[in-house]
């Protein structure tokens, strides 16, 4: 009896060992990675309230991943700042406030702190600088940028639920990448978003370069989502068939969804 006591105690050990070995970071980000994980380099993370993939070397997230309904989208919690690194993140590897003090840079948040309003530890995880950038403020962040968040809420209401993907881009034609601060932050040339409805199997995605713009100008920004991931090397609804993949990744709508 002891000798299978033994055994059996040996296998549960075995057994949750090799669950701990194999268990990935972002098992427990189901909700926000359903649509698939755009790519597993960088450091990946898992929030609350999000999904991200954090790359040490630009100090930027490569991607941002959330699902948005309408009763997240409909929640209120007063406005609060909680700007702080990545307590997550090694020194070195991670944007520091610092590093955004006199840069002339907003903290660009890529999953926006109004998606957050259903909790208070999934807006605070969002004050994360892993959740941000550094975006131009005027007329971008605090502009055009800040609308199309706001349009997007108004379409996870109307619509039930989306799923996002939001990050910015580096444009290969620069000639030099610019940085901000000690712990060089690279500064996008744009940024992206894609918005994807699974109910009706329809998606719509913009790029919008990073400086100031006419919010009035929105619809000019649409693009596929092919063209993102060709500029970013990532791919988006992977969890689909490849050619369900290729029917809503090929489009481009003609106007703002209504």
């Amino acid at each position: 009896m002891k000798a299978l006591t033994r055994t059996v105690t040996s296998f549960l050990l075995a057994t949750f060992l090799t669950t701990l070995a194999y268990a990935g970071p972002l098992d427990n980000c189901t909700e926000y990675t359903k649509m698939g994980i755009p790519a597993e380099r960088g450091i990946l993370l898992c929030r609350k309230g999000y999904a991200l993939a954090h790359n040490p070397d630009n100090k930027t997230p490569d991607w941002v991943a959330e699902h948005l309904t309408k009763e997240k989208a409909r929640a209120y919690l007063p406005r609060k700042d909680y700007f702080k690194a990545d307590p997550d993140l090694e020194p070195g590897e991670r944007a520091e406030l610092s590093d955004y003090k006199g840069s002339g840079f907003d903290r660009g948040h890529m999953a926006p702190a109004a998606d957050f309003r259903w909790d208070v530890e999934a807006y605070k995880e969002c004050y994360y600088l892993s959740n941000m950038v550094p975006q131009v403020g005027k007329g971008m962040n605090q502009g055009i940028w800040a609308d199309l968040e706001e349009l997007v809420r108004e379409w996870a209401i109307n619509r039930g639920e989306l799923y996002l993907y939001t990050g910015p881009i580096y444009d290969d034609n620069a000639d030099e990448l610019r940085t901000i601060g000690k712990n060089e932050v690279a500064v996008p040339t744009h940024l992206y978003k894609i918005i994807y409805d699974p109910k009706k199997k329809e998606a719509i995605a913009f790029i919008m370069p990073n400086e100031e713009l006419r919010t009035e100008d929105m619809p000019k920004y649409i693009v596929s989502i092919n063209n993102i991931e060709r500029k970013t090397g990532l791919d988006f609804l992977s969890a689909l068939s490849k050619e369900e993949q290729q029917k809503i990744e090929s489009k481009k709508p003609a106007h703002l969804w209504p």
